[in-house]
């Protein structure tokens, strides 16, 4: 009897607080909050990584149409719009065009290989145009594809086989050292091109043409 007296009544169980409660919630919250800030900050880096990415693909791809077509050059001068000759290739310090070998003619189709294109810079995109005859008709108008959205700025140069850099072409005079004989075939040595699209900075290429070869006839069977 006076065993039991002195143990006492039992004891309840151990749990929580009110207090312990408030504070586990509280942590837990921070992690969670924590936790949610880390997974956010990831995909945005994934989200930009992703951004840069297809740009970097964009700029790549657009400097690989240019290069491309420069490097498949050939001397065919051509009749404008207005029926005068125009130079195979002719060059400004922002615009470009000329006559390029390698025009894909998958359906066989009664027509040359070659083809008129040019290449400048309008409303701060780079941008293609394609002939689809070498002399223009009055009413005929190029197709037109966007190479590169934003590149800021286009510079163009050409050099001659006088290793001189110059900002237009043909040259104003006749080189001496040109092997062609019609003066509106000349080519340069090379064209150096800079765009310099704002989330890049400049980016500079120099494309060697190749060696000098007029076409042997034009489409009406006379020499080029």
């Amino acid at each position: 009897m006076n065993a039991r007296r002195r143990g006492g009544p039992p004891r309840p169980a151990a749990g929580f607080s009110l207090l312990e409660l408030v504070v586990a919630l509280a942590i837990f919250a921070v992690m969670a909050a924590a936790a949610y800030a880390s997974l956010a900050s990831i995909a945005r880096t994934r989200g930009a990584l992703a951004a840069e990415q297809q740009r970097l693909a964009q700029v790549q791809r657009a400097l690989g149409v240019f290069t491309a077509a420069l490097r498949q050059a050939v001397g065919r001068d051509v009749r404008g719009n207005d029926g005068r000759l125009l130079p195979a290739m002719l060059g400004g310090s922002d615009r470009i065009e000329f006559t390029r070998v390698g025009y894909a003619n998958p359906l066989a189709e009664p027509r040359s290989n070659l083809q008129r294109v040019a290449f400048a810079l309008a409303n701060g995109s780079l941008q293609e145009a394609r002939h689809p005859a070498l002399d223009r008709a009055p009413s005929v108008s190029p197709l037109l594809r966007e190479l590169l959205p934003q590149a800021g700025s286009l510079r163009l140069r050409y050099l001659g086989c006088d290793r001189a850099w110059r900002e237009h072409w043909p040259p104003a005079e006749a080189l001496p050292c040109q092997r062609e004989a019609a003066p509106l075939a000349q080519l340069p040595r090379a064209v150096e091109l800079r765009i310099a699209p704002p989330d890049f900075g400049e980016l500079r290429r120099i494309v060697e043409l190749p060696e000098p070869a007029p076409c042997r006839a034009r489409w009406d069977g006379q020499p080029c």
